[in-house]
């Protein structure tokens, strides 16, 4: 046999060799698992106020306690049982962080159905 014949099947043996034990590594670097902790994203910060809506006839009460961080924004909506009355929604509040808020609204008769909507307030 001829040297570069040799030499030919030697490099080719050394670089399947190299590949052979070079594609497990980089699947391995890639998944991160050189690391020993899989990333988790991370877990959003609770935001919102509760609230309590209580309707008597034709008015409704909502009352809205902020307990986290951040402000929030309520506001109430309010749907009149009579076609002739108007529905209402009311101007957004801002509730501070640890703070209450009354909202109130009526219609000229009864209440079909009341709620408060929710938003974050801008920075």
């Amino acid at each position: 046999m001829r040297p570069t014949r040799r030499r030919t099947r030697l490099l080719l043996a050394a670089s399947a060799a190299v590949a052979a034990l070079a594609v497990p590594l980089g699947v391995h670097v890639a998944r991160g698992a050189d690391t020993g902790t899989a990333a988790e994203p991370p877990t959003p910060e609770p935001v919102g106020s509760e609230c309590r809506t209580a309707i008597e006839g034709s008015r409704v009460v909502a009352y809205c306690h902020n307990p986290y961080p951040s402000t929030d924004l309520v506001q109430l909506h309010t749907e009149c049982a009579r076609w002739w009355d108007v529905d209402a929604d009311g101007a957004a509040v801002a509730v501070a962080p640890g703070r209450t808020v009354r909202l109130e609204d009526r219609c000229w008769k009864e209440i079909a159905t009341a709620w408060v909507s929710h938003r974050p307030a801008p920075l």
